[in-house]
C-alpha cells in the first residue's frame, strides 16, 4: 500500500509540473517572436515526453500487478525466503542463491510467463532494478500472447 501511495504522490507532483510547464510554454510561443516562440516549442515538449513516460510506466505497473494477482490467485507467488540483516535490509548472500534457483526454473521452463516473474522478483531482491523491469516486461509479454492464443 506505501508504495502504491508513494506511486500516487510523484505522478501527482509530476502531473502538476507538466501543466505549470506546459501553461510557461504556451506563454512564451504566445509572445509571439522568434525566440520565445522556439523555446516555447522546446519548454512544450518536456512535459509531452513526461505525461508518455508516466503513461507507459503505469501501464507496466498495472499489468505487473495483474500478473501479482493472478499468480496469487493460483498459489505461486514466490516466498519471502530471504534472510535479512539486523536493519531489515535483504542479505546479499540469500538473495544471490535464491536468485541463482530463480534462473535455474527459468532457463528449465522458458516459455512461462511464471518463473520470469518469479525471476523478476529475485532480481528486484538481488538490487537489479533494470534487469528486474526486462524480466518483468518477458513476464508480460509471455503472458499477454497466452492470453490471445487462448482467446
Amino acid at each position: 500500500m506505501r508504495a502504491k501511495l508513494s506511486y500516487a504522490v510523484t505522478a501527482a507532483v509530476l502531473v502538476f509540473y507538466f501543466v505549470l510547464a506546459g501553461s510557461r510554454g504556451v506563454m512564451l510561443i504566445q509572445s509571439g517572436t522568434l525566440l520565445t516562440v522556439t523555446f516555447g516549442v522546446a519548454v512544450l515538449i518536456l512535459p509531452v515526453i513526461g505525461v508518455w513516460f508516466l503513461w507507459k510506466n503505469t501501464q507496466f505497473v498495472r499489468r505487473a500487478n495483474a500478473l501479482a494477482a493472478e499468480l496469487d490467485a493460483e498459489g505461486g507467488l514466490p516466498v519471502d525466503e530471504l534472510k535479512r540483516t539486523p536493519a531489515g535490509r535483504v542479505d546479499r548472500d540469500s538473495a544471490d542463491e535464491v536468485f541463482a534457483r530463480r534462473k535455474a526454473e527459468t532457463e528449465a521452463v522458458p516459455d512461462d510467463w511464471r518463473t520470469w516473474f518469479r525471476l523478476a522478483v529475485a532480481y528486484h531482491d538481488a538490487r537489479d532494478t533494470p534487469r528486474a523491469r526486462k524480466a518483468m516486461q518477458r513476464a508480460i509479454t509471455l503472458h499477454n500472447a497466452k492470453q490471445t492464443e487462448t482467446a
